[in-house]
């Protein structure tokens, strides 16, 4: 079986839960409820919002509940789909990059911010939020908050700065691997992911996760953060992903190499 496939995501799924973890919403763990083995589900759509909907009834026809990070920008933002993850049963949450979309106006971006949760919350009681990494510009979305509160507006939980990566295992299928930290502008944790790799948990593939779940050597808490678009059981799209993030992985390796991140 394929990396990367839908398929193959049903499988890491069973696999966990075979393992004993219970799946979470970000907004259900920061309400508390991270007594166990606890497996939180974070979905980021950054493009083809349809491809989220095919993993959101997925995981619906499994009986677990996820978090799915919409941008207020096209190619995120469809409503219908919107509407059809939250149907599933899922939480919504606001994939923020509103410091990048305003060139670093700390004031335009909060207006922005609060703007669109406004809007968010026309589908779903928003109360969690990510930053989008927004790679090609100069600004980090989190620096917004070195000025304003996100949890003024009743936002509960960002995960980049509220979860403790000292304890959560964070698993991303960044650069479409699941050591993509290395080609990651903003995608990375506090805690490095290089700290995990010298405990043996830093992985390639899904079934490099796979195994280690099958032998009990996951911790208690993970959070699993992919994205829906790089999903997909049709070979065309498969190929295409595989294709465009190999291209996109050497263009952020040079980025990098050029802001020295």
């Amino acid at each position: 079986m394929r990396d990367f496939t839908t398929e193959k995501y049903k499988q890491l799924l069973n696999t966990l839960r075979i393992a004993g973890y219970r799946f979470s919403t970000l907004e259900d763990f920061a309400n508390g409820e991270t007594a166990g083995k606890v497996c939180i589900l974070r979905h980021d759509v950054d493009a083809r919002p349809e491809a989220a909907t095919i993993i959101a009834e997925l995981e619906q026809s499994m009986g677990i509940r996820a978090s799915y990070y919409f941008r207020a920008v096209l190619p995120s933002n469809r409503p219908d789909c919107i509407q059809r993850v939250v149907k599933a049963g899922h939480e919504l949450g606001y994939h923020y990059e509103d410091l990048a979309l305003a060139k670093g106006d700390c004031e335009e971006a909060w207006e922005h911010f609060q703007q669109k949760l406004v809007y968010f919350r026309q589908f779903y009681p928003v109360k969690t939020i990510c930053a989008h990494g927004s790679p090609r510009s100069a600004y980090d979305n989190r620096d917004l908050w070195d000025y304003f509160d996100y949890k003024s507006l009743g936002v509960i939980c960002e995960p980049y700065l509220d979860v403790d990566f000292r304890e959560t295992l964070y698993l991303t299928d960044t650069g479409r691997r699941w050591d993509g930290y290395k080609f990651a502008i903003r995608d990375k944790i506090p805690y490095s992911q290089e700290s995990w790799k010298e405990r043996g948990l830093v992985f390639h593939t899904t079934n490099d996760i796979i195994q280690a779940a099958q032998s009990g050597r996951l911790p208690e808490h993970i959070l699993l953060s992919t994205h829906p678009q790089r999903w997909s059981n049709t070979y065309s799209r498969w190929f295409w992903e595989y294709c465009s993030q190999e291209v996109k992985n050497q263009m952020k390796r040079a980025m990098i190499g050029v802001r020295g991140v």
